[in-house]
């Protein structure tokens, strides 16, 4: 064992509908951000403080097109994966960074499509999860301005 880890585990909600990018040869990648909040009470004020984190979700092909298919905005989700930073040079020449989570395990916890399509067909089921090692970790995302 190498004794490092890498892993992050998030329950929250989607900040924005999964903005898909195709690649020659059939690959994907979708991207959205991913709300967490922490709750709590100061001690002093007694008032209720909530924070939100913000988090830049990356899925890949076939996971990537079931996030689009049945995610949208607003919706709760449970994911795993690890954490990536990566850099690139903007057309002006500066240099941009950013931290994302590659996510590999995920389970739908409530979504709007799913509600819609329960009213129509009661034996669907409410919560979806899929379990995704990234097919090609050599995609050219970092050449990608989002």
């Amino acid at each position: 064992m190498s004794g490092t880890l890498n892993k992050v585990m998030l329950i929250g909600y989607l900040g924005e509908d999964v903005k898909m990018h195709y690649f020659d040869g059939g690959n994907c990648i979708g991207r959205f951000s991913l709300a967490t909040n922490e709750v709590y009470f100061n001690k002093t004020t007694n008032e209720k403080i909530t924070s939100t984190e913000w988090h830049n979700i990356v899925v890949r092909n076939k996971a990537a097109e079931l996030c689009e298919k049945y995610l949208s905005k607003g919706d709760k989700i449970y994911l795993e994966g690890r954490i990536k930073s990566r850099q690139w040079q903007t057309d002006e020449g500066t240099t941009k960074h950013i931290i994302e989570i590659q996510a590999i395990d995920f389970t739908f916890l409530t979504t709007k499509k799913d509600s819609e399509v329960g009213k129509e067909n009661k034996s669907i089921e409410p919560t979806k999860s899929a379990n995704f090692e990234p097919e090609n970790d050599t995609l050219p995302i970092n050449d990608l301005p989002f």
